[in-house]
């Protein structure tokens, strides 16, 4: 045995048909040829039975069940990361990194002097992220109700419940789920402070509108924003939330598009506690487009104070007016009496202040110079005029006795002064408006042949009575036309000659808005040329560079 546990080997020794023995030193009484050969043989006798033992269709039925168990392991991992991946997404990075968005700032209104009509004040908004919210129901009752404490205006009941709305596993989880908005400022600075140790409860400092109160009558014109509805939402589009104010009325309605802007987002990393840690990428928006009107403020309020006055003196409780620029179209002025505070609305109304503006008399949110129709009266006898003179039914020379009125059978029209005007031609039955001149060029009576319904209707139209002219403004009434075939067909009645003597001074079925009426008043003024009345003259960009100057045609 050598210095390594070997046995020397003799030559000549060996034999290449046995296993020799004395391999090892080390394998002690096991080192015998006859254990060597022993083992060699049952080794071989091992394999013979395995191979007559094998079960093919043992094979079969274990192949099927691992294809078995490799199919369900497969179907469980495409649902964790195709149907669930969202969510296990949105819990992974959701709890370290959040979307936020950045509000585009709302353009101003201005009057043709650039005074601001309207400005963007602070708006501090309450929100929660119900995933974020304490998992333990003592410590969340506690947020809850130190945030109610503060507030006064929402109870812990209010919110549970809106946060039982959203689905615990899924994204919505991890959105800003809104509490209250409008919060004053020394609450808001409360909750601000407290909240940097409350997970899961956001205050945002977003804006809301501020109108002008020096005329209240801007409030037809101007309108207001408020918190957007489920319907409103649906129609929107992508870029608003369930958070989110939109234009309700007047011209915070009407250009909402421009108003609006595009917001912009950041990228944040938040903590524990669902607080923004640090930015990590960021998007910028766009403000919105500020607008000049064509109406001056100056020029609203002493309107509105001389309509005012004459609605005392006159006992009335209702009233409108319309100046407008002929040349061009401008409303320099649009009044309707009652008005209301449009920054009620702003602020967020109160069911009873909205319940009272809804069911008052004289309906304040009612526009009357934009959408009140009306009979209108005497002011249609220019129309009456220009139509009788184009297909000549009368010259700048024809002469008309007015005696008091015309009688038709049993029935009497009369003229509106006793004993009449005497002899009138087209321009004093303009300036005095004389009925009976009317009636006659218009419904003829004996031998004199008037303009008859379906001329009058025609030039009615012409002047654009019985539809709508257009206006920058929303609610917009288009007026009606009465003709011989409405009243046939609703009214089961014949047209008559005291029919077409109505329409000619402006009575009967025929209404019309004051927004019209001022509109073909124009054409008088402006020799003969009548253009669309409009609101807004101009759209600048957030900074005031112009964008594009209103041009509206005949």
């Amino acid at each position: 045995m050598d210095k390594y546990g070997f046995i020397p080997k003799n030559k000549g020794e060996e034999n290449p048909f046995i296993i020799q023995e004395g391999k090892f030193g080390m394998l002690g009484s096991a080192n015998r040829l006859g254990w060597a050969e022993e083992t060699f043989m049952a080794n071989i006798e091992v394999k013979e039975t395995i191979g007559k033992n094998f079960n093919f269709k043992r094979m079969i039925y274990f192949n099927i069940a691992a294809f078995f168990l490799m199919g369900i392991l497969f179907s469980r991992t495409a649902w964790l990361q195709i149907v669930k991946g969202d969510y296990y997404y949105g819990m992974a990075e959701g709890n370290r990194i959040r979307v936020e968005r950045i509000e585009a700032k709302r353009g101003i209104i201005y009057d043709s002097n650039r005074h601001p009509l309207v400005r963007n004040t602070a708006n501090f908004m309450l929100y929660v992220i119900p995933a974020d919210l304490p998992e333990e129901e003592t410590e969340r009752e506690r947020i809850l109700s130190r945030m109610c404490e503060i507030l006064k205006t929402v109870s812990v009941d209010e919110i549970k419940t809106e946060i039982s709305k959203v689905k615990p596993k899924s994204l919505e989880a991890f959105r800003p789920l809104f509490i209250t908005d409008n919060i004053e400022y020394e609450k808001a600075m409360l909750l601000l402070i407290e909240s940097e140790d409350w997970s899961g409860v956001i205050l945002s400092n977003k804006t809301r509108r501020e109108y002008d109160l020096s005329s209240q009558s801007l409030s037809h014109i101007l309108g207001y924003t408020g918190k957007i509805n489920d319907n409103e939402l649906k129609k929107a589009g992508d870029d608003y939330l369930p958070i989110d104010y939109i234009g309700k009325m007047g011209i915070e309605y009407f250009w909402e598009k421009d108003l609006k802007g595009v917001n912009g987002n950041k990228q944040i990393e938040v903590d524990a506690l669902g607080k923004e840690k640090k930015i990590i990428g960021e998007k910028t928006g766009e403000d919105g487009h500020n607008l000049v009107l064509s109406l001056d403020a100056q020029l609203q309020k002493k309107l509105e104070a001389i309509l005012s006055d004459h609605m005392q003196k006159l006992k009335l409780a209702r009233a409108s007016a319309v100046v407008m620029d002929p040349g061009n179209g401008e409303v320099k002025a649009i009044i309707s009496l009652p008005a209301y505070d449009n920054n009620k609305f702003a602020k967020g109304i109160s069911s009873k202040d909205y319940k009272e503006l809804l069911e008052h008399p004289d309906k304040p949110l009612f526009n009357r110079a934009v959408s009140g129709e009306f009979p209108s009266g005497s002011t249609i006898k220019p129309v009456i005029s220009a139509a009788a003179l184009q297909e000549r039914v009368v010259s700048e020379n024809t002469t008309i006795l007015s005696n008091g009125g015309i009688r038709i059978g049993q029935w009497f029209f009369p003229d509106w002064k006793a004993g009449g005007h005497g002899v009138t031609d087209v321009r004093n039955a303009i300036a005095n408006s004389v009925n009976t001149f009317y009636y006659y060029i218009g419904g003829g009576y004996q031998d004199f042949s008037g303009l008859g319904v379906d001329r009058i209707v025609k030039y009615m139209k012409l002047f654009g009575l019985g539809e709508k002219t257009g206006i920058d403004l929303p609610g917009e009434a288009s007026g009606f036309v009465p003709t011989k075939e409405w009243k046939e067909k609703t009214k089961k009645e014949s047209w008559y000659i005291g029919d077409t003597y109505h329409l000619s001074i402006g009575q009967g079925d025929l209404l019309a808005t004051p927004l019209q009426v001022a509109m073909f008043t124009g054409f008088f003024a402006n020799k003969g040329k009548i253009y669309r009345p409009h609101i807004v003259n101009e759209i600048l960009t957030g900074d005031d560079k112009p964008i594009s100057k209103i041009e509206y045609t005949i």
